[in-house]
Order: C-alpha cells, then sequence, then structure tokens
C-alpha cells in the first residue's frame, strides 16, 4: 500500500479541516479546564465524604483544601477516592500571617515550615501544587526588600519542593507585589526552576489591569487557575472592595477575551472557583456561572 499523500489531497484535508472548525464556530483552540472550588466554599456537610458527595452532585471535579489546617488528611483523601472528586492543590493558609517579605527572620522561617508542611500534604492528597502568597508589600516593608527576602525564603523550599514534584504556584492577589505581568513572569524565571509557576487569578487582576494581557504575558507559567469577577462599575460607585459583589460572569473580566488569551497559550487544567460559598443551590449557582464563562 503507498502511504505517500500527494498535495492535492493534502490541500482538500485541510480545507475539509477548515470548514468544520467554520461550521463548528470554531476560531480559537479549545481551552479543557477542569472545575474545583475551594474546600471552605462547601457549606453543606457534615464529613468531607458528603461534602464531596454534594460538590461531585454539581459538575464539580475537584476541591482545593488549605494546609497548614485541623483537616484530617487521612479523611479527605479517603473521600476523594470514594468520590472520584479530585485535589488537584493546596492553599498555603499562613502566607498572609507569616509572609516571606516580613522583616523578622523568625516569621519567615515560620512561613518556610508552614510552606513545606502544605508541600508534604498536597503529596498526600495527589495534588500537583501550593498556591502561595509570595511577599506583601506595606509601609514597613519595601518592595525592593520584599523582593530580595521573598525570594531568599522561597528559595529554601524548592529542594523539596524537587523531591516531591510539587510546584509551588505564586497566586496575583492585592499585596502591592509584582504589580506588572511582565515583572511577575520575571520573578518566576528568576527561580531557574520548573517547580515554580503562577496560579492566576482572573478577578483579581481587574482592579488594575486586564486579565487576558496577563495571561498572555505570563504564557506557560500559569500552572492553574482562580475563578472570580470584579466590577468596576461598584468598584467606582460603592468603594474597592465592593467590586467583588457580582456574580463570576457578570463584572468586567472579560470572559471572552480571557478564553481566547487561555487558547493562545494552549492552557488546559484545573480552574478553581474562589468566592463566597454556601449551601446545595449557592454551589450549584457557581458551578452554572463558571460553565457559561468557560463556554464564552
Amino acid at each position: 500500500m503507498d502511504h505517500r499523500i500527494d498535495r492535492r489531497t493534502l490541500m482538500t484535508a485541510t480545507a475539509a479541516g477548515a470548514l468544520a472548525g467554520l461550521a463548528s464556530g470554531s476560531s480559537r483552540p479549545r481551552v479543557k479546564l477542569k472545575k474545583a472550588l475551594k474546600y471552605g466554599m462547601i457549606g453543606e456537610g457534615k464529613t468531607p465524604l458528603e461534602k464531596f458527595q454534594l460538590v461531585k452532585s454539581l459538575g464539580f471535579q475537584g476541591v482545593e483544601p488549605d494546609s497548614p489546617s485541623d483537616l484530617d488528611v487521612d479523611e479527605v483523601v479517603e473521600a476523594a477516592e470514594q468520590t472520584g472528586v479530585e485535589i488537584p492543590g493546596v492553599v498555603d493558609s499562613v502566607h498572609w500571617g507569616k509572609p516571606f517579605s516580613h522583616p523578622d527572620p523568625k516569621v519567615r522561617a515560620e512561613g518556610v515550615a508552614a510552606l513545606e508542611t502544605a508541600l508534604r500534604d498536597c503529596k498526600r492528597y495527589g495534588g500537583t501544587s501550593v498556591l502561595v502568597v509570595p511577599a506583601v508589600v506595606n509601609a514597613g516593608v519595601s518592595y525592593a526588600d520584599a523582593y530580595r527576602r521573598s525570594q531568599e525564603e522561597l528559595r529554601k523550599c524548592l529542594p523539596l519542593a524537587e523531591e516531591l514534584e510539587i510546584d509551588i504556584a505564586f497566586e496575583n492577589v492585592w499585596n502591592n507585589f509584582l504589580l506588572s505581568p511582565l515583572e511577575a513572569a520575571r520573578y518566576v524565571d528568576e527561580f531557574e526552576s520548573e517547580r515554580v509557576g503562577f496560579h492566576f487569578d482572573v478577578g483579581n487582576i481587574v482592579y488594575y489591569g486586564w486579565p487576558a494581557h496577563w495571561i498572555e504575558a505570563l504564557g506557560k507559567r500559569i500552572l492553574k487557575l482562580d475563578i472570580k469577577d470584579y466590577s468596576r462599575k461598584k468598584l467606582n460607585d460603592e468603594g474597592r472592595w465592593k467590586g467583588f459583589g457580582v456574580q463570576i460572569g457578570e463584572g468586567d473580566s472579560d470572559w471572552p477575551a480571557v478564553m481566547r488569551a487561555l487558547g493562545k497559550i494552549g492552557y488546559s487544567g484545573w480552574a478553581t472557583a474562589e468566592v463566597g460559598g454556601g449551601d446545595r443551590e449557592r454551589l450549584a449557582q457557581i458551578s452554572a456561572n463558571m460553565d457559561k464563562v468557560f463556554a464564552s
């Protein structure tokens, strides 16, 4: 059998593929997102198993707990195994209270120890990353000191992260730090480690930028997504924090642009809601809102 394909056949096949794409309305690579939420959002169910059963019935595929925490890790792992709900990663629970940029080296050391605990917990959960706020800039901590100290402290955790094969993923938050996507990309690259990346929060950026721009600049550095929205109108009319008082899809994140940008960088993976949770009805609403913006 002749396996060679002549030019006419190749052109015909290419044209057919293009027409199929037009017929389906597809103008960008399809973005495959796995839908998750934070453990603390689940306001119904007394045990991890009951909570996981609930979120699975609502279409969520994953749950992200905090670490360190008072959760029984073995009980949570068992709930995940019984339901098929995954634990994609954990959230460092002390990075605000014991930041890696703190002037006191003892506080920074406590922050490092907590991150190491989170890395180990993440491995036990079967996750792949720990969400970390890398530094906090304030009146007592300069930008330059925050940059230098945080990198020094976080580098102490890299050997363990590499041993466990767990990523350290920086989240963009209102911490007065890494205010430009180009600087954020440079900050990640300076670690010179495949175990360091970004946990990109879509809604958090809207206050001072455009999510799609950040996604394109960060590119493959984005390891996971947090999903929320933000309204500039509410910001202007009611104040800064009131901007978060909208449903996913009702703010100014520009979800079609976000999805195009994710397609452009080839992102496929976890997208975790980080909004006010509640009972079954509230979580069902969040699930539906996420489905809607992901289809935009």
